[in-house]
């Protein structure tokens, strides 16, 4: 086999050393710090031999074998793998949580996989965890995403009775941005996104705007699941261990834009009421490479707050769901019936209602007043 076709033997890693008066030494590894499969003393870029390819191949096969016993054989248990099916906590994840919950297992299993269970059973693990928490400082969110990885992965094993503890909980989080409670999208916000964002990525801003729904249920909402009155579907996220079934009023904004999106030129037999410009149904990541690209050029973000430590940000298309929580305020429904068609808390709910709501009423309320005052009591200037 020439070096081409070795290039083919994906993950193949091949190294040369040379020492002045002496050939080139060739090491061939199954993968970038993987077993050595084959050395070479002097020649060209070395060729596999049968009885090394076999090599390579029972060091691959051995690479995905883990040993019992240890976090890595507990992930492939939970994951899943090429040989085994994965669990049903994981399969119960959306597609796009997998994805990033797998790009931090990867890192968890790079770390810790060797580890037995036996030590994840040990109080003394906490400090270690924190101590891989705070390495990855740098991108916060991020090490708190590869925290909560480890407390779900540490959680199935306890259920199971690998391990007695789950010594990742109660682990602080170290993103202080993340609390979003009070930040929605103004009607400036709106009219500058709408400049620049392609129709069809305006229509999702514009119905989360009408309905609140979160970006996974906007995508998937189908025509069969929207009637006069209400949409009426199963939320795709689940909340305490199960999908809620999720009604939300249709406003007269909401029904108009109904009729426009129902104009919408569509692929034969799709029934999603958002698609792309081919009349396809979204594919979640294309349509947040695209809204978010928008909301950059367009400059939607939220002012810093000095006093809270927080840093400008840019807004994200789930803060649109407050702006519909405003909406639901001003319609005069209490905290808890918005909370239940929300999916929140009523404390959520009454934060947005005194910042954005009950604040606006009582500031034209006083600019009434002193309007009215000033007409009967007109200010004399001196001069």
């Amino acid at each position: 086999m020439g070096r081409g076709g070795q290039a083919l033997i994906k993950g193949l890693h091949v190294v040369s050393r040379r020492k002045s008066g002496e050939p080139v030494r060739w090491y061939v590894y199954a993968w970038r710090g993987g077993p050595c499969i084959a050395k070479r003393v002097g020649g060209p870029y070395p060729s596999l031999t049968h009885e090394e390819l076999r090599g390579f191949q029972q060091a691959v096969e051995a690479r995905w074998q883990p040993e019992p016993g240890t976090l890595f054989a507990l992930a492939r248990r939970w994951r899943g793998d090429g040989k085994n099916t994965a669990s049903r906590e994981w399969k119960s994840l959306q597609p796009s949580t997998q994805v990033t919950w797998g790009r931090q297992l990867d890192l968890v299993e790079a770390k810790w996989g060797d580890t037995p269970l036996s030590l994840w059973s040990d109080h003394r693990m906490v400090p270690k965890i924190v101590g891989w928490r705070d390495s990855r400082g740098d991108t916060p969110r991020s090490a708190d995403i590869g925290i909560t990885v480890l407390k779900a992965l540490l959680d199935f094993g306890r259920l199971r009775g690998d391990v007695s503890i789950n010594v990742a909980a109660n682990i602080p989080r170290l993103y202080k941005g993340g609390g979003r409670e009070d930040v929605i999208w103004t009607d400036e916000d709106f009219e500058k996104f709408a400049a620049v964002a392609p129709l069809r990525i305006l229509d999702g801003l514009r119905l989360c705007a009408v309905t609140g729904l979160r970006r996974q249920d906007l995508l998937d909402l189908r025509w069969s699941e929207v009637d006069d009155i209400a949409i009426v579907r199963i939320a795709a996220k689940m909340s305490r261990g199960k999908r809620q079934r999720v009604t939300i009023p249709l406003t007269q904004q909401a029904q108009r834009l109904l009729v426009e999106l129902r104009q919408r030129k569509r692929a034969e037999g799709v029934d999603h009421v958002l698609v792309d410009s081919f009349g396809r149904p979204w594919k979640p990541g294309s349509f947040s490479a695209q809204f978010n690209a928008a909301r950059t050029k367009a400059g939607i973000v939220e002012p810093a707050n000095l006093s809270l430590g927080i840093d400008a940000r840019e807004k994200h298309l789930h803060d649109v769901r407050g702006t519909f929580c405003t909406q639901l305020c001003e319609a005069n429904l209490t905290n808890e019936e918005i909370a239940r068609i929300m999916g929140w808390s009523p404390l959520r709910v009454d934060i947005i209602r005194r910042v954005y709501v009950d604040d606006r009423a009582n500031n034209v309320a006083l600019a009434r007043r002193i309007g009215a005052n000033s007409v009967k009591q007109p200010v004399k200037l001196r001069g």
